[in-house]
C-alpha cells in the first residue's frame, strides 16, 4: 500500500502529461475548440480545460440535471471514439472500448438497483462522473481495463458455460413454443 502512495504523484503527473498532449492533438475533435479559446482569450489551454473541469464538477454537485450531465460525459465521448475504433483497422481499440462498455453496463444496471444510495450519497454524480472518466482515461490500464481484468473477466470465465447453457435452453424452449403456435 505505502508503495502505491509514494507512486501516487508519478502518476498524476503522467495523467497531467497525457492531457496536455491531448489538448494539442490534432486528431482530436477539441483541438480546434482549443485553438480558438486559447487564442481569443490568451489563456493556456490547460488552465481553460482546468476551469471547464471545476465548474462541471459544481454542477455535477448542486446542479439540478446532474444525471444526466454525468451521463453525456460518460456516453458522448465514449461513443465518439467508439465509432472511431470501429472504423480503424485494428483490433486493438476495439477491444478497448468493448472492455469500456462491458463495465460502463454492468455499473449502469447495478446503478439502477441501487436507486436509494443515488439519492443518500451528496457528492454521487461527481463521484459517478469521476469513475467514468477513469475507466476512459487514455491510457493502458485505465479502470474498465482494471475492473473488467480483477473483476468481470475471472467471474465470467468460472461460469459462462453455465449461463451459456442456459441460454441455449431458452432458445430452445422458446422456438418450442413458437413453433407450437
Amino acid at each position: 500500500m505505502s508503495s502505491q502512495l509514494t507512486q501516487l504523484p508519478q502518476m498524476f503527473e503522467n495523467y497531467k502529461e497525457t492531457v496536455r498532449k491531448s489538448l494539442r492533438d490534432p486528431n482530436k475533435p477539441w483541438t480546434k475548440v482549443f485553438d480558438i479559446l486559447e487564442e481569443r482569450t490568451s489563456v493556456d489551454r490547460v488552465k481553460l480545460f482546468s476551469g471547464a473541469v471545476a465548474l462541471c464538477a459544481v454542477y455535477l454537485i448542486f446542479g439540478c440535471w446532474a444525471q444526466l450531465v454525468c451521463n453525456i460525459i460518460g456516453v458522448l465521448y465514449p461513443a465518439y471514439v467508439s465509432i472511431h475504433a470501429i472504423e480503424s483497422s485494428t483490433k486493438q481499440d476495439d477491444t478497448k472500448w468493448l472492455i469500456y462498455w462491458v463495465t460502463f453496463g454492468i455499473f449502469t444496471v447495478i446503478e439502477f438497483f441501487s436507486h436509494i444510495v443515488t439519492n443518500i450519497i451528496p457528492l454521487y454524480w461527481l463521484l459517478k462522473c469521476g469513475f467514468l472518466i477513469w475507466c476512459m482515461l487514455p491510457v493502458e490500464n485505465n479502470g474498465s481495463v482494471i475492473i473488467y481484468n480483477k473483476l468481470v473477466r475471472p467471474y465470467f470465465l468460472k461460469h459462462h458455460a453455465s449461463v451459456d447453457k442456459i441460454i441455449d435452453d431458452g432458445i430452445r424452449k422458446a422456438g418450442n413454443v413458437l413453433k407450437k403456435e
